[in-house]
């Protein structure tokens, strides 16, 4: 299997174009808007709201996500319903333009499909992942996927930051979808094609549940996948939680502005692609295993030391710090799930794959929110994200897997 430079740059430009959403709606601007603007933040109630949308929309997915594995696999549908996911995102991206102070219920909703359309669009994504790239270059085309994603976070950055200077967030969030729509569209035009099925989609997706039940099955009695995907889940849910609310820890207990969380996000983005320029060929020569601990170490020391932080100036030195194992450790977790797949069920362990990364993604953000809001403060919460981190690393220590994909002398 030859890589294929038509497959590779659309592929990944799909990550450039869907980082706009991570950066600006889920990660920077929107969530501090959200919390602050549309709902209050001073009781923690802010808090409370974001990481009830975040929570729900991530069920949602992960409990569709065997469902749509099976479309994908048995359907021959993978691109028709990438699209479709992808639209259904853009669309509640642009919705966002009619968002007022105090609609914090239509707010809620719209976070909530926009997040299942970028979400539940990345099963399909990741399932052509194994289909581009040959075995020994998954953790390399893995990698560069994450360095042109966090390239994407950057150019809407800042495109967003004057408009967020001038007071113009409505624009912003129009600005957002026609990025996201305008990069995706290589995707949809270049990656390999659907095959014909003669399965209708409710049927491939009826049969995407009970193989991937049998999946799950499969997965649960090899002890190795089971161990590693309990750890993904863990530490996951950490990384899934310093993302949705890293900004607003910064806004509301630090005291950062709308500009300076930007400029800030943009630094850590340009630290996360450097770590996956540096990290990608080590994931292949070394081993995931290797990365995805090392990564895990730098968190779980970054995720505690900014339960001190004080100062604005600390904050941006743990932050930085933070955004070297960003894009390493799940590109890198990518690669090592990748060594459990047999041939052909791609779709479909990608859809178990999304079912225990998405799951990840609703304890983490829900407990910090109600952290928040029990104790007054964000600081307690930010200890749990440490405890998810540690955790998850305890039990990667004991997968016998994860090792390099190529030999030393490739």
């Amino acid at each position: 299997m030859n890589l294929n430079k038509k497959h590779l740059i659309s592929w990944t430009l799909f990550d450039f174009a869907n980082s706009s959403y991570s950066a600006v709606i889920v990660a920077v601007v929107f969530p501090v808007y959200y919390t602050s603007v549309i709902v209050g933040n001073d009781a923690g109630l802010g808090d409370l709201w974001w990481g009830r949308a975040i929570s729900v929309s991530m069920a949602i997915v992960a409990f569709t996500s065997p469902f749509l594995g099976g479309i994908a696999d048995f359907g021959g549908l993978r691109k028709h319903f990438l699209f479709l996911y992808t639209a259904i995102s853009v669309a509640a991206i642009a919705g966002l333009t009619y968002l007022n102070e105090g609609m914090v219920i239509e707010g809620f909703l719209l976070v909530v499909i926009a997040n299942i359309g970028m979400e539940g669009g990345l099963v399909f994504y990741n399932s052509f992942l194994p289909r581009i790239a040959p075995p020994e270059y998954t953790g390399r085309v893995s990698a560069w996927g994450y360095m042109v994603g966090y390239a994407g976070s950057i150019a809407a950055l800042l495109i967003a930051l004057p408009l967020v200077k001038a007071g113009d967030f409505k624009i912003v969030w129009v600005m957002v979808a026609l990025f996201f729509a305008l990069f995706s569209l290589p995707a949809f035009l270049f990656l390999p094609g659907d095959r014909r099925a003669d399965a209708s989609w409710t049927h491939a997706g009826a049969k995407g549940v009970r193989y991937t039940m049998k999946t799950l099955r499969e997965i649960w009695r090899g002890k190795e996948a089971r161990k590693f995907l309990i750890s993904f889940l863990l530490y996951e849910d950490g990384v899934n939680t310093v993302i949705v609310f890293s900004s607003i820890f910064a806004a509301t207990t630090l005291g950062f502005q709308a500009q300076e969380l930007i400029v800030l996000y943009l630094l850590v983005q340009l630290t996360a692609l450097l770590g996956s320029l540096v990290m990608a060929k080590p994931i292949d020569l070394w081993g995931p295993k290797k990365v995805v601990y090392l990564s895990l170490l730098l968190w779980t020391l970054v995720a505690t030391l900014a339960f001190f932080v004080q100062t604005k100036s600390q904050f941006w030195g743990v932050a930085l710090c933070a955004g070297l194992g960003l894009g390493t450790v799940q590109a890198a977790s990518r690669a090592f799930y990748t060594q459990f797949i047999p041939r052909g069920k791609e779709a479909e362990y990608f859809g178990v794959y999304s079912l225990v990364g998405k799951s990840s993604a609703i304890l983490g953000p829900l407990a910090f929110g109600q952290i928040s809001t029990a104790f007054g403060s964000q600081r307690p919460a930010i200890l749990s994200i440490a405890a998810f981190f540690l955790a998850g690393m305890i039990i990667l220590g004991f997968v016998r897997a994860g090792g390099p994909n190529i030999h030393k002398r490739t």
